[in-house]
């Protein structure tokens, strides 16, 4: 596999230099004492985290030569080099990876789909390296290290044993993908939850950016919830946090493929909008494009089985902003192109069930095409590498 990859150490080996770090990530360009300030460090603790970091490259200072001089610490901002390294990012579907290569400020650089006829996780493996290994090509050209490979697959992800418990739509259970990946295409690689993974994503580059705690929702093929809590990404003990596609809110709603009726998904995911549809207007729909189309041109049973749908999302993320109480709540996913057709039992259902304040949460959509599912992949590989005390964090 022709490339430029080596192992290679990021120079902040405490805690609170990758703290640093990323606060200089998400927000900078910063000046020292900037970055205190928003990472709660004395100047000093800053100062000397952030000299490693420009001897590295990783980290630049901006100099403004019409600046005064002045005395004590420099002011001058400091911000990341981005294109000091670079990592690649795969999504993992049902029928297609998506690959993305990306700078260290996670900006897509290369982007490539690859359809997915195999999902044995042999296969998979397969069709995993040979996109990684155009995109390590597409680096080769540009003279830039790869440092990290991200997988992001849908269902229960063991990020920290690097294992895919149970994946539903790729019917996996306990496959150690992180450790075949690695073995496979020589790089280190991170494997989470795909919904966790967007979640990283949004809170240091996206919308996210700057807010302690706030929540995705994906609504698609599943329904899927990434929580951040005082400022961390939520895995729980188990791997499972944020779970709302399978909250019961109808006890006497339709099965569901966990084992128990009426959650959220089966209720709201595609499938189960798809199906609600044939069994009440008689239209043998195809899939959710058809489905949406019957919809917009006001067939009442369709536009039933959506509002039906938008009503169990609204009642999930009410339980979401009852537990938790997020300044913000992001909708994304691909179910966001028939969003029109839910929005308002949404907002109805998530103002009946919230309790109190908790229903002010500010509520935004998102559209994210796939490949920002990739690149969050991509910002679960930043984060390992910058994050020493990773794996501890994310519980």
């Amino acid at each position: 596999m022709s490339s430029i990859h080596r192992a290679e150490s990021f120079p902040a080996n405490t805690p609170a230099a990758s703290q640093i770090f990323t606060t200089v990530l998400s927000h900078g360009p910063l000046t020292r004492l900037e970055v205190a300030r928003r990472a709660g460090l004395s100047p000093a603790a800053v100062t000397k985290a952030v000299r490693p970091l420009i001897e590295a490259g990783y980290l630049v200072e901006d100099v403004d030569a019409d600046a005064r001089p002045t005395l004590g610490r420099p002011a001058n901002p400091v911000r990341v080099d981005g294109g000091r390294a670079l990592f690649i990012g795969v999504k993992v579907t049902g029928d297609e990876i998506i690959g993305v290569l990306t700078d260290l400020c996670c900006r897509i650089r290369v982007a490539r789909h690859a359809p997915l006829a195999d999902l044995e996780p042999k296969g998979v493996l397969a069709s995993v390296a040979e996109l990684a290994g155009e995109l390590l090509a597409e680096a080769g050209d540009l003279g830039v290290p790869v440092l990290g490979l991200g997988i992001a697959v849908s269902g229960d992800v063991d990020r920290g044993a690097g294992v895919v418990r149970y994946s539903p739509f790729l019917e996996w259970r306990d496959v150690p993908l992180a450790e075949l990946a690695a073995a496979t295409t020589g790089l280190p690689v991170t494997v989470d939850n795909d919904v966790r993974a967007l979640t990283v994503a949004e809170q240091w580059f996206g919308a996210g950016v700057g807010l302690s705690d706030f929540a995705v929702v994906t609504v698609g093929a599943g329904i899927g919830c990434g929580l951040v809590v005082h400022g961390r990404v939520v895995a729980g003990a188990h791997g499972v946090a944020g779970e709302i596609g399978h909250v019961t809110v109808d006890p006497a709603g339709p099965p569901c493929h966990c084992g128990n009726r009426g959650c959220v998904e089966a209720i709201a995911g595609d499938a189960a909008i798809v199906r609600r549809i044939r069994e009440t207007t008689g239209v043998e729909v195809a899939d959710t494009a058809e489905a949406a189309a019957l919809a917009h041109r006001g067939n009442a049973g369709a536009r039933e089985a959506y509002a039906r749908a938008g009503e169990a999302i609204g009642r999930g993320i009410a339980t979401v902003a009852n537990l938790l109480g997020p300044e913000r709540v992001i909708i994304s996913g691909e179910g966001l192109a028939a969003y029109d057709l839910f929005a308002e039992q949404i907002r109805d259902a998530l103002a009946a069930a919230a309790f109190g304040s908790a229903a002010q949460c500010d509520v935004q959509t998102r559209p994210l095409p796939f490949e920002e599912w990739a690149r969050g992949a991509a910002a679960t590989a930043i984060q390992s590498f910058i994050r020493a005390d990773d794996q501890r964090q994310s519980r």
